[in-house]
């Protein structure tokens, strides 16, 4: 499915089956998730992609070919695919540790063609190995979802009262690792989102209730998955002092003013920047430990515009994830 230029429908196209280059795996795709992000990329929110382009950073694929030098993974090994798809490694943030910042990264779905295919390539070093425990469709949220998710958590520190504003698919992931950890989860949906109320409480939150609304206690940290940039004044007055604010989005509509009180107390606001292979690494040995339910719903490749609407207007219960027919 391929995107010739922001805000119009993908279109089914038949290119020629990709081939790998240097340190690079063909991979025949088994399915790929519909992210938040593919959206803004869609809708032109970010503005700067490859045209015509392949969207999808969720991919879970099975490796066909390995390009000359490619030796971490043989034919037939089931990888995942991420967001970050290349770095220079040479910069200050690549040799800090810190390659998510990198100024020439490029990215899986946005400057590299993704996984709304029955085919792509990626480069070996930034595949993961998957936990076995997962099928194809519940692995692919996992691989941006369950990332930006796991990195959102650490950043928020040792917070014992979470909250999670917008619940989706990173935050219903996001949720179950918490109460894993021990910590209390308040979820906020949209406004008169019964059903999206009642999926956080089945997950462990304690509490649920519209994003207009206040947690009933302040909460120690929150994070902020939902583009909407009035979330952060009403996440600010719901936290302690010395809380923190982290937003999780790639994407946010404008920020409103606010006044100095609700941020004063030492109390911080911060984003997350896409992740770094040592994030993944972290997040799957997670996974293998904590028995993540992934709550998804599957469409077929051709449904691709579907899933994306269906994202769009709130109307998925977890993920959605593009199963590719075998």
């Amino acid at each position: 499915m391929l995107l010739d230029r922001p805000r119009q429908p993908l279109r089914p196209a038949v290119l020629p089956v990709p081939r790998p280059g240097r340190g690079a795996l063909l991979l025949r795709v088994a399915a790929c998730g519909i992210c938040r992000t593919d959206l803004h990329v869609a809708d032109g929110e970010l503005a700067e992609p490859k045209l015509p382009l392949v969207l999808g950073h969720e991919i879970v694929g099975t490796v066909v070919e390995c390009g000359p030098g490619a030796t971490r993974f043989a034919p037939g090994a089931r990888v995942g695919v991420p967001w970050l798809g290349w770095t220079c490694g040479e910069c200050g943030y690549c040799r800090g540790g810190r390659e998510n910042l990198c100024d020439r990264a490029r990215f899986t779905g946005y400057q590299l063609d993704g996984g709304y295919a029955e085919y792509t390539v990626a480069d070996e070093r930034f595949c993961f190995s998957l936990p076995e425990r997962y099928t194809d469709a519940e692995a692919a949220p996992l691989l941006c979802a369950g990332l930006i998710g796991h990195r959102a958590l650490t950043a928020a520190g040792d917070a014992a009262r979470l909250g999670l504003y917008g619940f989706g698919a990173a935050a219903h992931l996001v949720a179950q690792v918490a109460r894993h950890e021990g910590r209390r989860v308040f979820a906020f949906t949209r406004e008169g989102d019964r059903e999206g109320q009642a999926f956080a409480r089945e997950l462990g939150a304690e509490w649920a209730g519209s994003s207009a609304a206040a947690p009933p206690e302040p909460l120690d940290a929150a994070i902020i998955f939902a583009p909407v940039g009035a979330l952060i004044p009403a996440a600010l007055r719901a936290v302690v002092k010395g809380g923190g604010v982290v937003c999780a989005g790639i994407h946010m509509s404008d920020i409103p003013s606010f006044p100095y009180e609700i941020l004063w107390g030492e109390r911080t606001v911060r984003s997350v920047a896409n992740l770094t292979r040592r994030d993944g690494e972290e997040f799957f040995r997670v996974a293998e430990r904590v028995p993540l339910r992934v709550a998804l719903e599957p469409l077929p490749l051709t449904a691709a515009n579907e899933g994306l609407e269906r994202l769009r207007s709130g109307r998925l219960r977890g993920a959605a994830v593009l199963v590719m027919s075998s």
